[in-house]
């Protein structure tokens, strides 16, 4: 909210500067968001008189004027024809600058010297109206600089108002704040007009039919009006706060909902057939064209403000184009109405209509200050158009709005909480600048009532809170909490998703952290079966959309989302990684929740740098070797990577479950084209995921460290023809489970299946490496060791060497 310092010295006089204001709202928890000094435009004009106006002699729509200043005499040639002899003028004298980059000079216009330029309120910068030469207050001193005079200089504070301080979205509710923080005298507006004609109830009435969305509403009418531009001071103010200044029964209306917090509306009279006012439901589909000039189509959640025949406005946000004020209105009904907050909010969202005052409406405005600010709109409606206001006025209040009564408050159990001592007259003093009400209850303890424009006090918590804003955060002592010393532990669950999220951050992998909800349709993205696991949602009671409607059922999903939006911002190589919980529905009243770690990676294997190839792709066996080393760096053993599996996502011939201690953990494989397509994905991608819990208490947490070899080693290579179906793993755990003393390692370093290799066969070269760690091994040694490992191969596989029969 913007707030006016010049404004606010209306209501409350402050001797502050503005940082100390914006100093003492932000403590009190109405964050100041910055400081602008607004100054005007101009410079080097002052208040003049004319003295004497005649005709140019050399021109028929020219004027000469004598312009005095308090000390001389300037001959100015003007062409404004709303001037007289007498009046008080702004005079722009030779030197001055005016909005546009202007710098008046002295001149001759059609040979009469003009040493000036009386202005206008546009060519100023101070207003909109162009039809003529400004007027000012004949009480102003002569030659004094106008910027000065007019009072022009403000200060603007924009404050943040949090939701739940609706009473401080208005000048009045700022101005009590500082009030009850200086001790300050808070001055409200003296309301005083008189009532004259018709009762307004033989001209007009007010049927509520919706009373829980409209529980008070109230209306006035005013005759006789003249619709014209508003005074300077009023308009100043209003654009001091961002509001663009219409005519003077519009700006009223939003002078009161900025000065009380309580939005208006004016309805042109003649506008409204059968001249009364029904508050009804809008029906399902029913079209509305509102003052912006665009049409809307309602839906039956929407408070409608009607008369006898159609709807004048959408309740609480926009009036309507047909309505509306106009310039040759002579008749206003003026409407002030508490609507209910949750209605005003679903509507305003449901239109895309954030108006200001349906801002106020939705966070709950004051309902005992609805009848306040329709008379004081009355008042300055009256006085500024010259209007006669009827006598009397509508109050349908079918729903009372009760306050909340007598909060027990302790002054003890305050100071205890605040810990610090603030004495029980204080705290008294504190809550009744706040404009509560307090009484004794007893010793040492009493009963509040707070204003009904403070909602959100409803405990005594809310009033220890109310007495520490006020007697200021930073009068309570800074303490540190007693705490015992004891040794930091950390959980094992914690310790490994540290040392997975340390291990692959070093492997260039980026966290990326997902929501919890997804959209159902994910399992039809991903094509699970009827009966698949993953399609047994946990649905949220109240979900935000249909998107994120039900908590997740695997990692994959989120990953492959996240590499559609990086792909359609231009980043398509990722290498990224999550760790979180996936849900289950097993029937019961709590979900199953696994702790799962997923991977993603897409794109250039390597960074896109001059001395690599762009055309080289990451593809399954980059994610593979990553995860290998990931469970290697966590000595995490006997993992292994299996043909067969079934996840309908995964490419079946790229892809494979993972196993530990015999138990299958989690999944890797490309993506299926078919799902990347479903999900606008173009490319490959490999995922990777599988669950935490298994794998934390198999980590090895001893390091043991041995000396290297001081003897060298020896290395045989094979190559074993075997039947594509077997997997490369089996033949190096029939080696390592004899557990011969001198097989230091054995890998696998090629796979071939080209020429020279039968159809459904596959060639796998296998180097084993022997060493002793006391002696220089023979050839004769490592032969016998070999010979037995290889036939154990051959006979359990049915393998070929390759280049020899066995």
């Amino acid at each position: 909210m913007l707030v006016s310092l010049k404004w606010l010295k209306d209501y409350i006089d402050v001797e502050l500067t503005p940082e100390e204001v914006a100093d003492k709202l932000t403590m009190a928890g109405l964050e100041v968001d910055s400081i602008d000094r607004i100054s005007p435009a101009f410079s080097g004009v002052v208040v003049a008189k004319i003295l004497a106006i005649k005709p140019h002699p050399n021109a028929d729509k020219l004027f000469l004027c004598e312009v005095f200043t308090g000390d001389r005499t300037f001959p100015v040639v003007c062409g404004a024809r709303n001037v007289h002899a007498g009046d008080m003028v702004p005079l722009a004298r030779v030197g001055a600058t005016i909005p546009g980059g202007y710098t008046i000079k002295s001149s001759r216009l059609r040979g009469e010297l003009s040493e000036g330029m009386l202005c206008s309120e546009e060519e100023l910068g101070i207003g909109e109206d162009a039809t003529g030469i400004m007027i000012l207050p004949g009480d102003l001193t002569l030659g004094e600089d106008l910027a000065r005079a007019l009072d022009l200089e403000d200060v603007k504070l924009e404050v943040s108002i949090t939701p739940n301080r609706a009473d401080c979205l208005s000048m009045i509710g700022i101005a009590r704040e500082i009030a009850a923080m200086t001790g300050g005298k808070l001055r409200h507006p003296d309301i005083t007009f008189e009532e004259k004609g018709e009762d307004i109830h033989s001209l007009t009435s007010v049927t509520i039919l919706a009373p829980g969305l409209c529980p008070r509403y109230t209306a006035r009418l005013i005759k006789n009006i003249e619709i014209r531009p508003s005074p300077s001071w009023m308009r100043m103010r209003l654009e001091a706060v961002g509001l663009r200044a219409i005519n003077n029964v519009v700006d009223v209306t939003n002078f009161v909902m900025l000065e009380y917090g309580q939005p208006l509306h004016a309805f042109n009279f003649r506008s409204l057939e059968e001249g009364r006012i029904v508050v009804r439901g809008a029906r399902e589909g029913e079209q509305f064209v509102s003052l912006d000039e665009k049409t809307r189509t309602l839906s039956a959640d929407t408070l409608m403000i009607c008369d006898g025949v159609k709807p004048v406005a959408v309740a609480g946000i926009m009036g309507g184009l047909d309505s509306e004020v106009e310039d040759d209105t002579k008749e206003i009904l003026l409407e002030s109405a508490y609507f209910n907050p949750s209605s005003i909010r679903k509507s305003s969202r449901y239109l895309g209509m954030g108006t200001d005052a349906a801002f106020r409406f939705e966070r709950g405005i004051d309902p005992d200050g609805v009848v306040r600010a329709l008379d004081r709109a009355a008042q300055l409606i009256a006085d500024l158009s010259g209007g006669l206001i009827c006598k009397g006025y509508i109050d349908e209040y079918p729903r009372k709005i009760e306050a909340l009564r007598d909060i027990p408050l302790r002054p003890e159990r305050v100071s205890s909480i605040l810990g610090t001592r603030i004495e029980a007259g204080e705290m008294k003093e504190i809550l009744e600048g706040l404009e509560m009400t307090v009484s004794e209850n007893g010793p040492g303890a009493y009963l509040v009532t707070p204003p009904t424009f403070r909602a959100d006090i409803t405990r005594e918590i809310d009033l220890t809170e109310e007495i520490a804003r006020i007697h200021g955060y930073e009068g309570i002592p800074t303490s540190l909490p007693k705490l015992s010393p004891e040794a930091v532990t950390t959980s094992d669950k914690k310790t490994l998703q540290s040392s997975i999220r340390s291990i692959l951050n070093g492997y260039g992998y980026s966290e990326v952290i997902n929501y919890s909800f997804i959209s159902p349709v994910s399992a039809d993205i991903l094509g699970l079966s009827e009966d698949d696991e993953g399609r047994r949602f946990i649905r949220l009671e109240d979900p935000l959309g249909e998107e994120m409607s039900v908590m997740r059922t695997n990692l994959a999903y989120g990953l492959l989302a996240t590499m559609r939006k990086n792909i359609s911002v231009g980043n398509h190589d990722l290498r990224i990684f999550e760790m979180g919980k996936v849900f289950t529905d097993v029937g019961e009243d709590l979900p199953r929740e696994h702790e799962r770690m997923g991977a993603l990676v897409c794109g250039a294997r390597y960074d896109r740098l001059w001395h690599f190839n762009e055309g080289l792709h990451a593809d399954f066996y980059d994610l593979k070797g990553c995860m290998e080393n990931l469970f290697d760096a966590l000595r995490i053993r006997d993992v292994r990577f299996t043909s067969g599996c079934d996840r309908p996502f995964l490419h079946p011939g790229r892809s494979c479950h993972v196993i530990l201690d015999g138990r299958t953990i989690g999944f890797l494989g490309d993506v299926h084209p078919d799902v990347l397509e479903k999900m606008d994905i173009k490319g490959k991608a490999v995922v990777f995921e599988f669950d935490l819990l298994p794998i934390i208490s198999l980590g090895c947490e001893n390091v043991f460290y041995q000396n290297i070899p001081r003897f060298p080693s020896v290395s045989r290579d094979v190559a074993f023809v075997v039947d594509e179906a077997v997997e490369g793993r089996c033949l190096l755990d029939l080696a390592l489970e004899k557990d011969e003393n001198l097989l230091e390692y054995i890998d696998i370093f090629d796979v071939y299946d080209g020429k020279g290799i039968l159809g459904g066969m596959k060639s796998l070269a296998v180097r084993f490496t022997y060493r002793s760690a006391t002696r220089t091994l023979t050839d004769s040694e490592v032969d016998e060791v070999h010979e037995r490992l290889v036939e154990i191969i051959v006979k359990q596989t049915g393998a070929k060497i390759r280049g020899l029969e066995i």
